[in-house]
């Protein structure tokens, strides 16, 4: 639902012992931040192997960690805060990556056959953002929806069989690619994406890549990574860090034209986010903020609650499930606490992965957690006795 709100499945764990949650498997992975996605028993990562110089989609079983198939190809990447940093998209028929380099990969999920690629430096003049590139590839229906923000095409979607582009959105403002992902939102029954570039933010029709509309009064100068976040039916709370700090606009209809207003701006102390995308639940907004505090806000820019200088999270990532906040932080040490504007209510912390640099987004599926290091991935049990 693009809301990193996880509905259970099974009853899951109130709390561990000090020991922390059972560790169902653990593997090593390349020196990176990306985390998989899965589906029907399915574990599918986007991983990177120095030693053969390749982006690697590996297939995994959630049951055990054991891989079931890997398809690779060659690109030349030197370490720069690692390497790998995307999520796969997938669904019952294809599987679809964006490498490093900006190279997109589309799969047979139950195989791993090549099914069509796309070279998105090559052959859309795309520039490669610092740091790699961060963009997750979106699936809706039989298409991929990727920003290539290229010389001459911002935005397009692509036929998931063939690979052929259905729609292409013109780059007419020069902007580049960023290390956001695109935002599928629907308005007054409009279905758009909505993508933060790097001179600003723009929303396409979903049907045609018609620019519906854009803005430039606001903008990450410096790693744009975070993602539009829906807070509520007629607003998407932007953030970014490096002192960007946080925009909420409220939409509205003008006579068939989109039309917004400012909520309100927040300097990145109050309201910034360096990398995680924060997450709307229940009327509220939860973020980690630059100095690694979690908060609890309304969407009128009221904050509600800080977790604290003896609760900081750094640029770990966060989830929310069954009414609790699972958050991270830089060091493996995972946290439960409840999902409530009433007050930062810890339930306890749990040490699941040594290493550094644990920011890889979390993964919640059937009572299994799925964290990663910079060089290891690890699934617990969080399931209830």
């Amino acid at each position: 639902q693009f809301d990193n709100v996880v509905t259970p499945t099974v009853a899951l764990a109130r709390t561990f012992p000090p020991s922390g949650p059972p560790v169902l498997w653990s593997l090593p992975v390349g020196d990176g931040y990306a985390s998989p996605a899965v589906l029907q028993g399915r574990v599918f990562l986007l991983d990177y192997d120095e030693q053969g110089q390749a982006d690697v989609l590996r297939c995994l079983s959630l049951a055990d960690g054991q891989e079931i198939w890997r398809r690779a190809y060659t690109v030349k990447v030197k370490r720069n805060h690692g390497m790998s940093r995307t999520m796969p998209a997938v669904n019952e028929q294809y599987v679809v990556t964006i490498g490093p380099k900006c190279h997109v990969l589309c799969a047979d999920t139950q195989t791993g056959a090549f099914r069509w690629g796309i070279d998105l430096v090559r052959d859309y003049k795309t520039k490669e953002p610092p740091w790699y590139a961060g963009q997750c590839p979106i699936l809706d229906g039989d298409k991929v929806i990727l920003a290539p923000a290229g010389d001459k095409v911002l935005l397009m979607a692509v036929d998931l069989a063939t690979g052929r582009p259905v729609w292409k959105t013109p780059n007419t403002f020069g902007w580049n690619m960023t290390h956001a992902s695109v935002l599928p939102w629907t308005f007054h029954g409009t279905k758009m994406y909505v993508y933060c570039a790097s001179g600003g933010i723009v929303a396409v029709a979903a049907q045609t890549g018609e620019v519906l509309w854009h803005s430039d009064e606001w903008k990450v100068n410096i790693a744009w990574v975070p993602s539009p976040v829906p807070a509520g039916p007629d607003r998407i709370l932007f953030t970014g860090g490096y002192n960007a700090g946080a925009l909420m606009l409220r939409f509205r209809d003008e006579n068939g034209k989109l039309a917004h207003e400012t909520v309100f701006r927040k300097k990145a102390r109050d309201c910034g986010s360096d990398q995680q995308t924060p997450i709307f639940y229940e009327g509220h907004l939860y973020l980690v903020v630059p100095d690694g505090q979690l908060i609890c806000m309304t969407p009128e820019g009221e904050r509600k609650w800080a977790s604290g200088m003896s609760h900081r999270f750094g640029l770990g990532p966060y989830l929310i499930a069954d009414g609790r906040i699972f958050a991270m932080n830089d060091h493996g040490v995972l946290t439960l606490a409840q999902a409530s504007p009433d007050a930062f209510k810890p339930l306890g912390s749990w040490k699941i992965l040594d290493g550094e640099e644990t920011w890889g987004p979390l993964v919640l599926v059937d009572g299994r957690l799925i964290a990663r290091s910079r060089n290891a991935l690890v699934c617990v049990d969080a399931r209830a006795k």
